[in-house]
This record gives C-alpha cells, structure tokens and sequence, in this order.
C-alpha cells in the first residue's frame, strides 16, 4: 500500500507518520477533526485555544476549521468511522458480558 504525500495547508500538515497521516495543526499530533469536534460541541474558537493541554493561536484554530469547511466531507468520514469502531467496540461488550456466567 502505497502512502500519501506530505500535504502543507496553512498551519495544517497530513504526514504518514503523524497519527495515520489525518490532517493535524502542524508542530502537534492534535488534529483537525479534534478541533471539528469542538466546534460541532458549540465551543467558540477562543475557547478551543486552551481546551487541549498545548494552547494553540487562534491562527491555528482558525485555519484548523477553514480545512474542515473546505474538506468537510474528509473530516465527516472520520467521524463516521470513529461512529462505526464506538458501535463495534459495544457490540463487542455486549456479547462478552452476555457470555459471563450469571449474566
């Protein structure tokens, strides 16, 4: 399998060797979608700055949501695919604690 280029877009960077190569605000392993998630939390862009441990710029957090505006549908699919593994992992769960003697 073939890996995907570096990719640079105005303080976000997708490099293989950084989480799986999703898109990430550059110098960090925080990524776009973690930012996206906030923002469908309602959270304003300043205060995304101070939500993770590493306070970003607003600069970062700005160009962090353009990429999502702009490749909504790539950011979308992760949470799509975050959504599938979540289901799984309680199927999983389910089916191991319905095994469990006296269950």
């Amino acid at each position: 399998m073939a890996t995907a280029p570096k990719l640079v877009y105005a303080h976000i960077t997708s490099d293989p060797d950084v989480r799986g190569g999703i898109p990430c605000i550059d110098g960090t392993r925080l990524a776009v979608v973690d930012i996206a998630l906030l923002h469908t939390r309602g959270y304003q862009p300043e205060e995304m700055q101070n939500y993770y441990m590493r306070p970003l710029t607003l600069a970062q957090v700005h160009s962090a949501l353009a990429y999502y505006f702009d490749h909504s549908e790539e950011i979308d699919s992760y949470f799509e695919e975050a959504r599938q593994i979540a289901d799984r992992v309680e199927a999983a769960r389910t089916a191991f604690l319905n095994k469990r003697p006296g269950a």
